[in-house]
């Protein structure tokens, strides 16, 4: 359990690292061309490491993720970064949702205490957001769209081998993105971005997605969701060391409120197992 919730704790901590990272990247290059190469990449290394892998399931993770992309981008030429930044991080309030109903996952009072806590914390972490928009709805329909992905990696991570979701995915993600390059006509690109791009396919994409298929299963929707809230604590973090931006006292309150939210879910994990491990050892002495 410990190893699942470290290597998901690594994950959480390399999608943070990509907010500063692709910020500085981004400047003069095309968002969706730049999503599009950064799955190419992926998409690519991940044949050759793994093979074709299973398409029926890899792409429908593809889809959800290619959808899920495409609407946080559309989103983000509507709204400020800050208010996309909060609203995509509300997926992790939509995965209970989707966890009960394709997983027959029900939240614990426990969970439901630190989902709260940790809404609140990304409240706050993000300064708080006014208004809503057109860029806000599309936004929150790509929070639904990661939400529904995390669930399916958990699903089908039970029914296949991790490395079979790979290639499927990202290539269906990578025609997603084309397509809106193709339509929005923008191909700008630089030295810069193909870097972060190489990163970001590498690290954030293959590598992440696998432990996160891999180790997902393990802990469960739920729990995996909250250790998921440390990504803005890991950017915010991050941003204040490489870009220098600074975060106010009440963002640093919600950054608290988050680790705590999965501090809460870590311990009630514990309590699972060291209670389930001890019915195991009263049984088996029952048994003698």
């Amino acid at each position: 359990m410990l190893k699942a919730l470290l290597s998901l704790l690594f994950v959480t901590f390399i999608w943070g690292s990509t907010f500063p990272l692709q910020k500085i990247a981004l400047v003069g290059a095309s968002p969706t061309f730049y999503i599009a190469v950064r799955f190419t990449v992926a998409a690519v290394l991940s044949y050759l490491l793994f093979g074709k892998g299973n398409f029926r399931y890899g792409a429908i993770l593809g889809v959800v993720l290619g959808v899920a992309y495409t609407a946080q981008t559309w989103g983000l030429t509507l709204t400020t970064s800050t208010k996309s930044g909060f609203i995509t991080s509300l997926y992790i309030v939509f995965v209970p949702i989707f966890a009960y109903f394709i997983e027959k996952e029900v939240p614990t009072p426990f969970q439901i205490v630190s989902f709260l806590v940790g809404s609140l914390g990304l409240y706050m972490i993000s300064g708080r957001i006014e208004g809503l928009n057109l860029g806000d709805l599309l936004t929150v329909f790509c929070a639904v769209g990661f939400a529904l992905h995390v669930v399916l990696i958990t699903r089908f991570s039970k029914r296949v081998d991790e490395k079979d979701l790979l290639f499927p995915q990202f290539l269906v993600v990578t025609v997603f993105n084309l397509i809106l390059s193709l339509f929005f006509k923008d191909w700008r690109f630089n030295f810069l971005a193909f870097g972060s791009a190489l990163f970001t396919a590498v690290f954030a994409t293959i590598l992440a997605i696998y432990l996160q298929a891999k180790y997902q299963k393990v802990l469960g929707n739920n729990i995996s969701a909250l250790v998921f809230l440390g990504e803005p604590v890991f950017a915010a973090s991050l941003s204040y060391l490489v870009l220098g931006e600074t975060l106010s006292s009440e963002q640093m309150i919600g950054s608290f409120l988050l680790l705590a939210s999965i501090l809460l879910s870590s311990l009630e994990r514990a309590k699972i197992v060291r209670s389930t491990n001890q019915k195991g050892r009263d049984e088996h002495e029952g048994a003698l």
